[in-house]
């Protein structure tokens, strides 16, 4: 086999990038390399570098089917697909620098995957159940000197919100890698690599809802463990207090019994150097003690100011996952699941127009279908789309947009030189298809359809059909210049269209 082992994975990434949403390529699969492709006989292993343990285990569980059919369309029957799982940054601090774990991925659906018991971190399990000696060698146990003995079982108030629930959160492409994280935890909470878990994003955009979710799962669970649910500015209110009745040793024993300690917004421990080296301490003793921490902030751990490099390091331990905006579909989701929560009848069309005009985040999404409410009932009135529009003039930038979805077809079957009607056959030629996904791109742009009415203008085909149409020309516009100037051009086009 002549193919090098980038070439190799390239064409594996192109097939997987089909198949996954974009986020979650980006997650899982743009920092992985490509580092050797063996043959011999019939057979050809090809070996890739994983960051982390984490990738591993996550990588086995939710894409072991699309990895071994990808190899083997790529490599052939006999393709083989290893990984070398890098050893993380602290094991390099006792003597394993540029040591890693060579292990391969199964190999045949009939092969048993077996879920191991919870190991402590760092401890690299293989597909045969057999934990590399390595591994077992640095996770060997560390007695924690805030062990007491005889100290009795911690009870608290969690306070945790009780409508903050895994039922009651809408799951999108915007959020279902930090969903699906969540929910691992919340099963087996401190037993998978995910600890510490750090959920990052936007203001309102459902990481309390999230990651207090958890808390709830296992407080419903009735397995006796303690969950304590903390804002970030609490945990310092309550540790300057302890400093100032001399009861610190207390402050610091409570918070080392917890079994789940969630707390929120941790970017606010920027600059308070006490703070820090309190909870620097109280983490290493809950981790060490296989006990499992979520965190939330507004931004990635890397772009967090104010903040020891130490404890940084230590908030990438596990997964940092993001929550974005969320798309025009679950927008408008999320506004149907709450106005049947509260009773209200809405028609689908303003919900959309709404969830249209309405981006920034799901706070205001719900505060606009309290005002529309409180309107309809003040003024006896039934909501429409006419009304959406005067309540809500001051939260939304209408866009005024006169093209129709033929129009933009034909434009945009204009700059390739093709007819409209082939856009809406079922060709599969190249130059069709690119013309085809350039078009719901910028239906879905420009437009108020959804993305069933948008499919139904081109031939029929359903949502996901548009869904892969638009993430493929996000790709292309992000990794090929010629290719975003063509979008920019067309874009341009339109706009002079639309005036």
């Amino acid at each position: 086999m002549s193919l090098s082992p980038e070439n190799a994975w390239n064409e594996c990434l192109e097939i997987i990038r089909d198949n996954i949403s974009r986020q979650s390529f980006r997650t899982w699969f743009a920092p992985l390399k490509p580092l050797k492709l063996e043959t011999e006989g019939e057979l050809h292993r090809l070996t890739v570098q994983l960051p982390s343990q984490f990738y591993y285990e996550w990588l086995e569980e939710h894409y072991y089917s699309l990895l071994r059919k990808t190899v083997t369309k790529v490599l052939g029957p006999g393709g083989r697909l290893f990984y070398d799982v890098v050893i993380e940054k602290d094991d390099v601090e006792q003597g394993y620098e540029g040591a890693s774990l060579h292990l391969p991925a199964r190999h045949a659906a009939n092969e048993p995957h077996t879920t191991q018991a919870p190991v402590t971190r760092r401890a690299v399990t293989s597909p045969s159940g057999r934990t590399h000696e390595i591994a077992a060698q640095m996770a060997a146990p560390v007695s924690s000197p805030f062990v007491i003995p005889g100290i009795q079982k911690v009870q608290v108030d969690s306070r945790l919100n009780p409508n903050y629930t895994f039922d009651r959160f809408i799951e999108g492409d915007c959020n279902r890698l930090a969903r699906s994280a969540a929910l691992a935890i919340a099963q087996r909470p401190g037993g998978t690599s995910f600890n510490p878990f750090l959920m990052y994003g936007g203001v309102g955009l459902g990481k309390t809802h999230l990651i207090q979710a958890i808390g709830n799962y296992v407080a419903a669970g009735n397995s006796g463990q303690s969950v304590l649910y903390v804002s970030s500015e609490r945990f310092t209110t309550e540790f300057v207090q302890a400093i100032q009745h001399n009861r610190v040793a207390e402050f610091s024993l409570f918070y080392r019994q917890i079994d789940l300690l969630i707390i929120d917004d941790v970017q606010f421990f920027g600059g308070k150097e006490k703070t820090q080296e309190e909870f620097f301490h109280i983490f290493n003793a809950l981790h060490q003690s296989g006990k499992q921490i979520v965190l939330s902030a507004d931004r990635p751990p890397k772009d967090i100011h104010g903040i020891e490099e130490r404890l940084l390091s230590r908030f990438q331990w596990g997964l940092a996952a993001d929550v974005q905006v969320p798309d025009l579909e679950t927008r408008t989701a999320i506004l149907n699941r709450k106005s049947e929560e509260d009773g209200i009848d809405v028609s689908h069309d303003v919900l959309e127009f709404v969830a249209h005009n309405i981006k920034s985040n799901i706070r205001e999404l719900e505060g606009a279908l309290i005002r529309l409410l409180a309107h309809s009932t003040l003024r006896k009135r039934e909501i429409d789309v006419t009304m959406a529009r005067e309540v809500l003039a001051d939260l939304i930038k209408e866009t005024r947009v006169t093209l129709t979805i033929e129009e933009i077809q034909q434009l945009v079957c204009d700059y390739f030189s093709i007819p409209e009607d082939l856009v809406r056959a079922k060709t599969r030629k190249r130059e069709v298809v690119q013309a085809r996904q350039v078009a719901m791109f910028f239906s879905k742009q420009l437009t108020q359809h959804s993305l069933k009415t948008i499919g139904l203008h081109f031939g029929g085909r359903d949502h996901s059909t548009v869904i892969h149409a638009n993430q493929s020309v996000e790709n292309q516009i992000e990794t090929d210049p010629k290719f975003k100037s063509m979008i920019e051009e067309i874009g341009n086009r339109l706009q002079l269209r639309a005036r």
